[in-house]
């Protein structure tokens, strides 16, 4: 696998230690082997939000630096376009129609997440990796 684009909730798992879901996304990041782990602006601007609300530096400089271990995705004019047809399509949430546009503008092998309806609506590129 190439390319894979992570959902933010992955991320807060992995980050936070989340006692049901950490070690689970743990254990999926090790198992694919040499895959390049992917996120745009929006799952940095997400993951960052708890942090800043907690005022808690330590937690924020640590996904930093976890954002620094992956690959930025860009999210172009024509992510948002793409976004609103898949909103109009399958009515999901705006920002889990821009993440799946994301990921398919970047041509991402999958898109790992938490979220169900992302996964359904995906046709097959969103998987549930702790379902």
């Amino acid at each position: 696998m190439g390319l894979i684009y992570l959902d933010s909730c992955l991320l807060i798992y992995l980050a936070e230690g989340h006692a049901q879901w950490g070690a689970a996304v743990t254990q999926a990041l090790a198992e694919v082997g040499d895959a390049h782990f992917g996120i745009s602006p929006l799952v940095k601007s997400e993951c960052l939000v708890g942090p800043l609300k907690r005022n808690a530096p330590v937690l924020e400089q640590a996904y930093l630096e976890l954002f620094e271990r992956l690959v930025p995705l860009a999210v172009p004019d024509t992510v948002d376009i793409q976004a609103a047809q898949l909103r109009a399509c399958t009515g999901i949430r705006p920002r889990d129609a821009l993440h799946l546009a994301c990921a398919q503008q970047h041509r991402c092998d999958a898109l790992w997440t938490n979220d169900e309806c992302l996964a359904q609506v995906s046709h097959g590129l969103a998987v549930n990796i702790l379902h």
